[in-house]
C-alpha cells in the first residue's frame, strides 16, 4: 500500500498537462531541449522545467496615446492589436515577456505613424494608417514569435476647440452645397421658363391658346373676377381696318 502511495506521488509530481491550445517549452538543465505537444508529458524536477504558451489569437487594447500630427493637431489615439504565438520557442526565448513587448511596440508605433500624417489624412485614412502599423510591428514581431493578424483603431479625440472649428467647417460645407443646389434649381427653371417662352413666341395662335387655358382655370372659382385683357393682335387687327375704310 505504502508502495501505490509513493508511486501516485511520483506521478502526480513529475506528469504535466498541456492543454489543446498550448505548447510547453522544455528545459533541460536549463538548456532549451525542445517543444512539448499537448497531452500528459513527464517533466523530470530538478533537472528539467516547462513553460506553457497560450497559443490562441489575443486581443490588446492598445491604450490612449497623446499625439501630436504632422499639421500641430493634438490628439488622444487608442487602438485594438489581434496577434498569436506561432512559434513558442522565440516567444520564450527571445523576448522577456513577450505580451508585454508587443503591447509597448505597438504604442510606440502608433505615436510614430499618427506624427507623420496630417488631422484630415488620419480622419479620412484611419485603415491605411492601421495597416501601416500592423505591418510595421508585425516585421519586429515575427523575430519574438508572434503574428500580428490585426490592427484596427478604435477611437480618435480631438481638443474641444477643434472639434467646434471641425463643426463650424462642416456646417459651412452644408449651406455651401445648399446654396449651389438651390441656384441650380433656379438655373433649370430659369432655362424651363425661356424655352417655354420662345415655344409661344414661335407657334402661331400658342398664345392665345394658354390665355384661354388661364381664363378656363380661373373662371372654375366663382369667387375670381376675371378681367379679360384684349391680345394686341386684335387691336392691331380693328386698327388696319379702320384705316383701310378711311
Amino acid at each position: 500500500m505504502p508502495f501505490v502511495v509513493i508511486v501516485l506521488v511520483v506521478l502526480v509530481v513529475v506528469i504535466r498537462q498541456v492543454n489543446q491550445y498550448q505548447r510547453g517549452v522544455k528545459f533541460t538543465m536549463g538548456r532549451f531541449t525542445g517543444m512539448v505537444e499537448p497531452g500528459w508529458r513527464i517533466i523530470i524536477p530538478i533537472f528539467q522545467s516547462m513553460t506553457k504558451v497560450d497559443m490562441r489569437l489575443k486581443a490588446v487594447d492598445v491604450l490612449d496615446q497623446r499625439t501630436i500630427t504632422k499639421d500641430n493637431i493634438s490628439v488622444n489615439v487608442n487602438a485594438v492589436l489581434y496577434y498569436k504565438v506561432v512559434d513558442a520557442s522565440k516567444a520564450i526565448l527571445q523576448v522577456q515577456y513577450y505580451q508585454n513587448a508587443v503591447e509597448q511596440y505597438a504604442q510606440t508605433t502608433m505615436r510614430s505613424v499618427v506624427g507623420e500624417v496630417t488631422l484630415d489624412e488620419l480622419l479620412q485614412g484611419r485603415d491605411k494608417i492601421a495597416e501601416r502599423i500592423q505591418a510595421i510591428v508585425e516585421t519586429t514581431a515575427a523575430a519574438w514569435g508572434l503574428d500580428v493578424e490585426n490592427v484596427e483603431l478604435k477611437d480618435i479625440s480631438l481638443p474641444p476647440e477643434m472639434e467646434r472649428t471641425i463643426a463650424k467647417q462642416a456646417e459651412a460645407e452644408r449651406e455651401k452645397r445648399a446654396v449651389i443646389i438651390t441656384s441650380e434649381g433656379e438655373l433649370g427653371a430659369a432655362r424651363n421658363m425661356a424655352d417655354a417662352a420662345r415655344i409661344l413666341a414661335e407657334t402661331p395662335g400658342a398664345l392665345h391658346l394658354r390665355t384661354l387655358q388661364s381664363i378656363n382655370d380661373m373662371s372654375s372659382d366663382q369667387s375670381n373676377t376675371v378681367i379679360y385683357m384684349i391680345p394686341v393682335e386684335v387691336l392691331r387687327a380693328f386698327d388696319g381696318f379702320a384705316t383701310k375704310n378711311n
